[in-house]
């Protein structure tokens, strides 16, 4: 078998759907300078295309969801799924054609992609290649296959429809590299060990949170962004605060701002723009 402190240190990773967050202000004075016909018709143009968004049809998988955000930072959260980058990067020039674009101002973005971390089955697939090089034609091809198998049977996981949950939470955040305490120097065989345990207090709450984890590297200022989405928001609170014990948050995690909104159902946005959820 081979032993742990040969393994490649970098744990492998399964990625599925492309994420982009997005956070607007709205501009209050200059919509209520508009005439109610005007308004009306920047509306339902505005509602017309975010139902279009939302999903294909009314059988399929909701892929953006819209949601008043709470507290200063902003008035309006968007979050979008989508199958690549290419079709969030559409999703942001379909809605700036739209009039009410004209209203919103960005105030933050986040781009990720739906990342599933595969501590525990690294460990298999490394041995399994062991047979070869590492990083051989070989060795690339026996992880390539590992990595196929749980891709087919994560599919679920890894290209999600947004869930239906009144309340989002979205964070994110970042794994310490300082000079004292480094994440990416502790041996694999530990860092296993703490993910484990830190999966372990999620999973307590899997009955009441929707969690989904997206990776960012090289796509934002994060490593990872953070979305839950529950029908009761104190569970935020309760699961973030537990995991803040947890080795891995209380020593080599750092967290971003954090944003809180009530979902937002699209034909109900002419009831928002006249102050009324």
């Amino acid at each position: 078998m081979l032993p742990l402190s040969e393994f490649p240190p970098v744990p492998l990773t399964l990625e599925g759907s492309a994420l982009l967050h997005q956070f607007f202000r709205f501009d209050w004075k200059a919509w209520r300078s508009l005439d109610a016909d005007e308004s009306k018709l920047i509306v339902a143009s505005a509602i017309e295309t975010l139902t279009g968004l939302e999903r294909a049809n009314s059988n399929a998988p909701i892929q953006t969801a819209l949601f008043s955000e709470l507290g200063h930072k902003g008035d309006l959260i968007l979050v979008h799924f989508r199958d690549s980058l290419e079709a969030l990067n559409q999703v942001e020039l379909d809605l700036a054609q739209t009039e009410l674009y004209d209203y919103l101002t960005p105030v933050h973005s986040y781009v990720s992609v739906v990342e599933l971390g595969l501590y525990e089955s690294s460990r298999k697939t490394y041995e399994a290649a062991s047979k070869f090089d590492q990083h051989t034609p070989e060795w690339d091809a026996e992880v390539a296959s590992s990595l196929e198998r749980g891709a087919s049977a994560m599919a679920p996981r890894l290209y999600p429809s947004v869930p239906e949950a009144k309340y989002l939470c979205f964070y994110p955040m970042d794994r310490k590299r300082g000079e004292q305490v480094n994440w990416y120097t502790v041996p694999f065989a530990e860092r296993q060990r703490m993910m484990h345990e830190h999966g372990l207090i999620g999973r307590r709450y899997g009955d009441r949170v929707k969690q989904i984890i997206s990776g960012s590297i090289g796509m934002d200022d994060w490593e990872w962004g953070v979305d839950l989405f529950a029908e009761d928001p104190v569970v935020f609170k309760k699961l973030i605060y537990e995991m803040r014990f947890d080795e891995v948050s209380a020593v080599y995690a750092l967290f971003g701002q954090f944003y809180i909104g009530v979902r937002l159902p699209i034909e109900k946005l002419d009831s928002w723009l006249h102050g009324k959820l």
